[in-house]
């Protein structure tokens, strides 16, 4: 079983570690590089650089109100 925890960790530090060079990459590097340059195409335009991590926050916000909203009825009904 650890070994497999290991390879979870692994897994999920290497998924992180390239979307933060991806994104990092995209918002800091790429608006020094001409418009017409080949790299343009293998991102989404600058406004969703801003777009995704707003949508991404909200939807994580949302989640855990609902979590802990759940959490405090279940909770509740067992007190009752």
């Amino acid at each position: 079983m650890e070994l497999a925890d290991r390879a979870v960790g692994f897994l999920l530090s290497l998924i992180s570690l390239s979307m933060f060079t991806y994104y990092t990459f995209w918002v800091i590097i790429l608006p020094f590089v001409d418009s017409d340059h080949f790299i343009h195409k293998y991102f989404l335009p600058q406004e969703f650089a801003i777009l995704v991590p707003v949508f991404a926050g909200v939807a994580l916000l949302c989640f855990l109100c609902f979590s802990i909203g759940f959490v405090m009825l279940k909770s509740k009904k067992k007190k009752a």
